[in-house]
Formats: C-alpha cells, structure tokens, sequence
C-alpha cells in the first residue's frame, strides 16, 4: 500500500462512484496507512462489515484530524450526502431527533470512511423499525489489572448464560481490550426490556463468576473484574460494530472469532493489515448470525427470579438535586479536553502524592472518557479504598478543569 499524491480519486464501487478526498492522507503512521489504504480495506471485508452495520442508522465518529486528534461525533446525515445513503430520523426521551445516515451497501462503506470514520458506530435497531432493537450487545470491559485470560474465563460464563436462556452469543474483539458478544434477538422488545434483560444476564454472570465478572455500574466499586457493561443497551448508545478499526497506533480490528478461537487469539493479531488475508481464507465467523434470532422470554424470567436490581446510593445535595453519593473514597484530579493531557494531569498528582500513589492498585485509578455535545472529555478520579484514612488526600482544586459545555447556548436558558 503506496500513498496517493492526488488531491482526489474516484473509486468505482459496485457501479457506484465514489469520491475519495485527500487519499494519500497519513491516517495511521506508525504502519503507513493511509485514507485510500483504509477505503480499500473496507471493501475487502465489506460482507462482514456490512452483517454489522448495513441497514442501521449509525452516528459518525469523525478522525479528521487523524487518530492524534479527538474525534467528533456527528448524529445527523450530511446534506449532501449521495443518493445511495439512506436515512432515518431518530428521536431521543430529551426531545431532541436526528437523521442519522444508513448505508446499505460497501460504496456506503467507501462513503462513510471518506468522512473519516474509522469505526462503525449503528444502533441495535433497523431502520424499519426504530423502537425494537434486533441486537443485545454484551460489551465485557476489564478494568486495569485485568489480563486476556480473565476475559475470556468471562466470557465462556456468558456463552453459558445465554444458552440457559436459549440464546446464541457470537464474540468479537472489541478492537481495544476487551470483548464483545453480539446476540440476535426477536424485535418484539423495547428498549428497555431489551436493557433490562442485558443487566440481568450480567448479574447472573456476576453470580457466577464472583470475583471474576461485575454488574456493578460504579466504575470504583468493580475492583479488579471485568465489567459486563449492559447499559450500551440504552437507546442512545452504539457499539463499534463488526471489522470496525479502532484508532490504536496499530490500527487494530474489532474482529469476529469462533467461540474455539477467543481462547487461543490475542486482540493484537487483528490489524488493517492482517484481517483482509484471514478474511479471504477464512470468511465471516459470524456469517450465520442472522439465522440464529433467539427470544428474550428467559432472560425477562431470570430478571423476576432474580428481583430488582441494587440501586445506586444517592443523597441530596445543597440544592436538593438528590445527586448520588459513592461508597468509596474517591478525589478527582482533573477534567481534560484530551486523552493525553487526563494522562499528564495524572502524573502530576502522582509526583506531587509519591506514598499515597504508590499504595493505590490499578482499579483505583479512574480515566473516564464522558460524552460532551459532540465529541469526548476525560475526567480522572483516584479512589483511595487502599489508602489509610488518615494519609488520605483532601479533595483539592482540579489540576486541569476544562468544561465541555462552555459556550454552548441551552434551550429555554437566557
């Protein structure tokens, strides 16, 4: 794979012509890879990219600037979008909507890379039907200190889940650390059953991998487990769908897996470079989802056997917004535009607090990245449950407090 010096090139894709800009543009420089490189991959993988995403309304997660750069989402279609571009407006409990794009076919692909799009980010729901999602996603996230083999042992415990309930999982590498597992369901569910049923197989997991697996949504209060994130079930989540590339300085894949492969494979071997050439060998692992529709009934069961989930804590604040008060000790350290400036921020608390850094285990240390109006902020919390009481750090000013929100005009605010 060469670099263009063209300004342009125009691609024909399965009769169709696409237009690709800037095509000798470095996205990925570390193996070389650029814009026209990632096109091409794409195209390679297209049935299976196209399983995942094809027929989805899907927000855009836009790289222009390249993977150094924050990207930004962007929820509503461009209005010059080309005519095989589908849309679908979607409309969310805050009252807002959109019109989100739905590609169709691999010159959508072409298209939606072009914009700079790395990952495919749809929603569980097809286009015909907004309102019932056809897709629980099980998104298993270690938190630090949690190597490959525990993921996998957790897993194989939610295959089993699954099963009981008369269910098919079907894994991916996430692209990043983790793993996700995809399961086709019935749409004859709402968002919320389909959420409900999400947590409750993570609470079962939890029950049967103690230690291992957690439920828990507080981030400071899962220790050193891996997290079966159920709330990117919610109606405004998305996932990085199948063959997805994420922004890694290798250009990592978010790859389908047999289940006889998630033990013996490692994220790191899926690359842009790798994945065409298994692809071709190999084909799809998840080529037979779409076969295997499976109902929430048991899941919805377990969740009466199990009972009502453990609600957060909460209390009230000095204006009586009732907000939720943490178990753990926690301090926050910063609030940060960028991924690297949350990391330097929290090196400067480190140099600045040598003991009390030094008593803290992986979990502690929280880099949450939050969603803004349109692109990410990261906030960087320590939790000090290791610390003696008494050498424990007071809560002091922010080493960095940017605001995600400064400037943007609210409705129905003067």
């Amino acid at each position: 794979m060469s670099p263009s010096s063209k300004d342009e090139e125009f691609l024909d894709v399965e009769g169709r012509e696409v237009r690709v800009s800037s095509p000798g543009k470095i996205v990925f420089p570390q193996p070389r890879l650029t814009k026209l490189d990632l096109v091409r991959y794409y195209l390679a993988v297209a049935d299976g990219a196209l399983r995942g995403a094809a027929g989805r309304p899907m927000v855009l997660k836009r790289f222009v600037k390249g993977i150094a750069a924050e990207p930004f989402f962007q929820k509503r279609v461009p209005e010059n979008h080309p005519d095989f571009i589908d849309t679908a407006t979607l409309r969310y409990a805050s009252g807002t909507s959109a019109e989100e794009a739905v590609i169709r076919d691999a010159a959508g692909l072409a298209w939606v890379v072009n914009l700079g799009c790395l990952d495919l980010n749809p929603h569980a729901v097809r286009a015909e039907d907004l309102d019932h999602p056809d897709e629980l996603r099980v998104d298993l996230d270690p938190m630090p200190g949690v190597d490959w083999s525990q993921i996998v042992d957790v897993a194989f415990v939610v295959r089993d889940v699954l099963a009981d309930r008369g269910l098919v999982g079907w894994p991916k590498t996430s692209g990043s650390r983790g793993l996700h597992i995809l399961v086709r369901i019935a749409p004859d569910r709402s968002f919320a059953d389909v959420r409900l049923a999400a947590e409750t197989l993570a609470r079962e997991v939890e029950n049967r991998a103690p230690g291992l697996a957690s439920a828990r949504w507080w981030k400071e209060e899962r220790g050193e487990s891996v997290f079966v994130d159920f709330n990117q079930n919610a109606k405004d989540r998305t996932v990085a769908s199948a063959y997805s590339v994420r922004p890694l300085p290798d250009a990592r894949v978010s790859t389908p897996l047999a289940w006889d492969e998630v033990g013996a494979r490692r994220p790191e071997e899926f690359t842009v470079l790798t994945v065409p050439e298994r692809f071709a060998a190999l084909g799809d692992p998840h080529a037979g989802i779409d076969d295997a529709v499976g109902s929430l009934d048991g899941l919805l069961a377990l969740a009466d056997e199990l009972g009502p989930a453990e609600k957060a804590p909460r209390g009230s604040s000095a204006d009586g917004a009732g907000r939720r008060v943490s178990t753990m000790p926690l301090i926050e350290i910063a609030r940060t535009r960028t991924s690297p400036e949350a990391l330097d921020a929290l090196e400067r608390w480190r140099g600045e607090n040598p003991d009390v850094a030094g008593m803290l285990h992986p979990a502690d240390v929280l880099i949450d990245g939050m969603r803004g109006s349109s692109s990410l902020w990261y906030r960087v919390r320590v939790n000090l449950q290791h610390v003696p009481e008494a050498a424990r750090p007071a809560q002091g000013p922010l080493l960095a407090d940017y605001d995600p929100w400064a400037g943007r005009a609210w409705p129905g605010r003067a």
